[in-house]
């Protein structure tokens, strides 16, 4: 049999900033868990929720995190909004809240600790 080849998740190695502790335990406030991590002190962690993989990697250029943004398609956008809502909300970018997109999608937009900028999103039909 001749199967086309299908590309399944992404995981995304992003700049976490110098404080690993600290970024990890934002994303785990984000209802990821650490699956794997590596140095002491830690240099990279791999966090997970469901299908989304971010690796974590240590750097503390703020260019380089505030110019990293990227996408996680999400099923029931909404539920998820209020979940980080009630977990004080914080981390949801303040011109960033959740909205549909003349394109289509539900959106809502938050800034992780280092900088960088990450989209979750559900198609609005």
């Amino acid at each position: 049999m001749n199967n086309p080849p299908v590309l399944k998740n992404i995981s995304p190695l992003i700049p976490a900033g110098g404080d690993m502790e600290k970024s990890i335990t934002f994303y785990e406030k984000l209802g990821f868990k650490k699956i794997h991590q590596e140095g002491n002190p830690v240099t990279m962690a791999i966090v997970k929720r469901d299908c989304a993989e971010i690796f974590l990697l240590k750097n503390e250029d703020q260019h380089l995190a505030k110019s990293t943004t990227f996408r996680i398609q999400v099923d029931g956008i909404e539920q998820l909004y209020q979940e980080f809502q009630a977990n004080g909300g914080e981390m949801i970018h303040p011109d960033g809240q959740l909205e549909t997109k003349p394109w289509g999608m539900k959106e809502f937009v938050i800034i992780d600790v280092a900088g960088v900028c990450i989209t979750f999103c559900e198609s609005a039909n």
